[in-house]
């Protein structure tokens, strides 16, 4: 976009917000749209500097009236734990500045640099990419924060389960039983919240699909303290319904594998990854238009409905 372009994609509040928070002689020279989110609106803002160089923020903005009954706790999440992650070694974006009630700019707002890198959803190469997955949400579980974090939030109860059409229907009430019963124990650790594929840009050699390297983990608005399990369980999930059920069962191993301490029971590891498989089926659509967008055209609806069926099935016969 051109730079008068610009006036037009970022409302004006929000663009002398922004401006306040540059160097002294920079400005923004073109913006970008950046897909893939659910609830929020993100563009990357390139800044022409006063070397003649060019550097990128991303602004993250709750703009959709659902979105903004909960943007201040959100960006107060992302801009808490952006804050507490540097100097740690998890590769986050650095915070650059909240405007949580919009009391600067026209919606709920947060800058913050933009990291190199992009995500990757394709199958291919994907054998790869799975255990430095895994070891980097166990660097994110080993974060010990001076103040916890709020603690987790499931919204999903056995009544708002969404059963998708032709499901195995004894897999499925059984699954939904489960989650009538007391979450079990655990030892809480800092999560994520919502790690997945989607979240994590990789650097990926042109040449060498297999070479990919995390570059960074992104979204933190939902940065919370809970059983390190549920951070498990959320992207064993989206492995399952973006690559196979077969995914969604290995990430669980490869984070054993990685170091990283689940409950100790079976039981109570299956417990979290069915309320999240579960808990899916409330957001199919959601989910799955993002990865259409993405280029995953063949995840339709019900395409994914049909590996969430697979995945609840499988947990439910790996618990006996």
């Amino acid at each position: 976009m051109s730079t008068h372009d610009e006036a037009q994609a970022l409302r004006p509040l929000t663009l002398a917000w922004v401006s306040r928070h540059l160097e002294v002689g920079e400005r923004i020279v073109r913006t970008e749209v950046l897909h893939g989110g659910i609830t929020a609106e993100m563009r990357r803002l390139t800044v022409g500097t006063r070397d003649g160089g060019t550097r990128d923020l991303v602004l993250r903005s709750f703009a959709a009236p659902f979105s903004v009954e909960h943007a201040e706790d959100r960006l107060n999440r992302e801009a808490g734990a952006l804050t507490l992650l540097t100097g740690t070694g998890v590769p986050a974006p650095g915070l650059v500045a909240v405007d949580p009630t919009a009391a600067h700019c026209e919606y709920p707002s947060l800058l913050m640099t933009h990291l190199a890198g992009r995500t990757v959803l394709a199958d291919e190469g994907l054998q790869a990419r799975v255990p430095p997955l895994a070891r980097q949400l166990v660097e994110i579980h080993a974060v010990r924060p001076a103040e916890r974090p709020r603690k987790y939030v499931t919204l999903t109860t056995a009544d708002t389960v969404v059963v998708p059409k032709g499901v195995d229907a004894a897999a499925w009430a059984a699954a939904i039983d489960m989650l009538r019963r007391p979450a079990p124990s655990y030892e809480g650790r800092f999560l994520h919240r919502d790690f997945h594929p989607g979240n994590v840009p990789f650097d990926v050699p042109p040449s060498r699909p297999a070479g990919a390297r995390i570059t960074g983990v992104v979204d933190w608005t939902a940065a919370s303290w809970g059983p390190a399990d549920l951070d498990v369980a959320h992207c064993s999930t989206n492995l399952a319904l973006l690559h196979g059920p077969a995914w969604g069962l290995r990430f669980a191993e490869a984070y054993e594998e990685a170091g990283g301490v689940p409950a100790a029971a079976a039981s109570e590891r299956l417990y979290w990854r069915v309320r999240d498989g579960l808990a899916c089926s409330e957001e199919v659509r959601l989910v799955a238009q993002p990865w259409r967008e993405a280029g995953r055209t063949e995840l339709t609806t019900q395409v994914v409905e049909e590996r969430l069926d697979a995945y609840v099935t499988a947990l439910m016969d790996a618990l006996g």
